[in-house]
């Protein structure tokens, strides 16, 4: 199995932890990312020390509140593939989140360093920008959770819809180098849900232009891909729905990214 591709426990644990990735984990220095089933009734609690925290609800409702603010009964939507955006907890660096779910409930835990800047807020389907990338088979729907101009120290947070047999994350791009203004360094996850979790797969090609990494990895439901350099792209074989949440940090909040040279010419039919 690829060392890029992150599985979850087979059941929650007593806390209703099923993935948890650390910097030190995923062998880099930014990103980390958690995800929580928790059943009615059930809470989660995490002090934020050094990092800058966005709790998206993935499904189901819950209470939340941070040391400072308090939301009750936010989320509404019982799948990713419901129509609709989720509701985000953001909070900074040196506070407390926390929730109390009041239906089962999915959360993805995403982190970053934190500076302190900005205050806890909740960040809902009507704040999230929707908009339609590419064209033909490269169309995709993606959800604005916390894009370039929001405010945040470290995060950006997006959710990402593939229709069935269609490509994302193309032409192939990659974020690894420090060269702004032309490219950032992000280091990236990919958290993939599919609307048939039996049957469903999708593939996820993660590449370097000298084929050092070089990783063609079936996806299914509930898996992370961990994308430390390389083009990305994401395949959604016919007949299912895809779903990801995309998770990017690195040491300066810019998504300055180069395309794949050989398929960069499929812009110009946009």
């Amino acid at each position: 199995m690829s060392e890029l591709l992150i599985k979850p426990k087979k059941t929650p644990d007593q806390d209703g932890n099923i993935i948890k990735v650390s910097p030190e984990d995923a062998g880099w220095k930014y990103v980390g990312f958690e995800v929580y089933q928790l059943k009615a009734g059930q809470s989660f609690e995490k002090e934020t020390g050094d990092l800058e925290v966005a709790v998206v609800l993935l499904t189901g409702r819950a209470d939340a509140s941070t040391n400072s603010k308090s939301w009750d009964n936010i989320g509404k939507r019982m799948s990713v593939f419901d129509d609709s955006p989720a509701y985000t907890v953001y909070v900074s660096c040196d506070d407390k989140v926390a929730l109390k779910a009041l239906t089962d409930l999915e959360i993805a835990v995403c982190t970053a360093p934190g500076k302190g800047t900005y205050e806890a807020r909740l960040i809902t389907p009507e704040d999230v920008a929707v908009a339609r990338r590419g064209y033909g088979s490269l169309e995709r729907e993606i959800h604005n959770v916390l894009p370039a101009d929001k405010p945040a120290d470290s995060l950006f947070v997006f959710e990402v819809f593939t229709p069935e047999g269609n490509w994302s994350s193309y032409p192939p791009h990659k974020h690894d180098e420090e060269n702004l203004p032309n490219e950032s360094y992000l280091e990236e996850t990919y958290y993939h849900k599919t609307n048939s979790p039996e049957n469903a797969f999708a593939i996820q090609r993660v590449y370097t232009d000298d084929k050092s990494l070089d990783e063609t990895i079936i996806v299914r439901d509930g898996e992370l891909v961990l994308v430390p350099k390389g083009y990305h792209p994401v395949s959604n074989p016919p007949g299912y729905k895809l779903y990801y949440l995309n998770v990017m940090a690195g040491p300066v909040r810019e998504w300055k990214f180069t395309n794949d040279k050989d398929h960069e010419w499929l812009l110009a039919k946009n």
